[in-house]
């Protein structure tokens, strides 16, 4: 009988011992692996194109907005650099001169670039590099978004042929007319086609802009932002 009970006993201890050496050490890595290809980018860097009479809000409000987010968290999920064509000071609308951080040469890869728009974006949508640079980008983007009639610059890019999108209010039937492969939307602040999301004009770039940051970040962290900022919004 001891003899009995000595084998069951040893038995146990060595199933325990394979149990926790081999089968353990699956799980574990299983489990590392699982996390691994599961794994979700957490930063972005945002690009936001500048150039002479772009609207000041549309490139502003959503420099706000991503800037904002996180900022009272350890690391910051999105870091927002501004790039123009030569890399030197432009005049906004209204007079407002900004210093870009990059030219088109030497800016670094962007997750995501924002198209702002303003008076000036009706000449530079016929301004050959800038059309062939945004080509480009769009290669290797995960998102392009345009402001306002940054939609025009996208949309002679060829970037919005088979696409809903929308603009500002007073561009809708231009749009439409000079660009018969897309589809305006109207009376909306913004349209998430995935890679592509267009919003409306001006302040509509703000709500683009809360709305890129839930669809990467959740609903909490967009509603978090927007109270920082004492902005209203309404997060569907």
């Amino acid at each position: 009988m001891k003899q009995l009970c000595s084998y069951i006993l040893m038995l146990a201890m060595v199933l325990c011992t394979f149990g926790t050496s081999t089968w353990g050490q699956t799980a574990v890595a299983d489990s590392t692996k699982s996390l691994q290809t599961k794994e979700v980018k957490k930063e972005w860097t945002v690009g936001i194109l500048l150039f002479n009479d772009v609207e000041v809000l549309d490139f502003a409000g959503p420099f706000e907005v991503f800037a904002v987010t996180g900022q009272d968290t350890p690391i910051s999920p999105f870091h927002v650099r501004t790039v123009s064509e030569d890399g030197k000071m432009i005049t906004a609308r209204n007079g407002l001169k900004v210093q870009p951080d990059y030219n088109f040469a030497n800016a670094p890869a962007f997750d995501i670039l924002i198209v702002p728009g303003g008076p000036g974006s009706r000449t530079e949508m016929y301004n050959k590099k800038m059309i062939k640079w945004v080509q480009e980008r769009m290669k290797t983007v995960d998102i392009m978004a345009s402001v306002c009639t940054g939609s025009l610059i996208l949309a002679e890019a060829e970037l919005l042929n088979g696409k809903t999108v929308t603009t500002h209010w007073n561009s809708y039937d231009r749009l439409e007319k000079d660009y018969p492969k897309l589809k305006v939307k109207r009376d909306i602040k913004f349209v998430d086609e995935g890679k592509i999301v267009t919003s409306g004009g001006i302040s509509a770039g703000i709500n683009m802009s809360f709305h890129l940051v839930k669809r990467l970040l959740g609903k909490e962290t967009a509603e978090h932002t927007a109270k920082l900022m004492e902005y209203d919004i309404v997060v569907e």
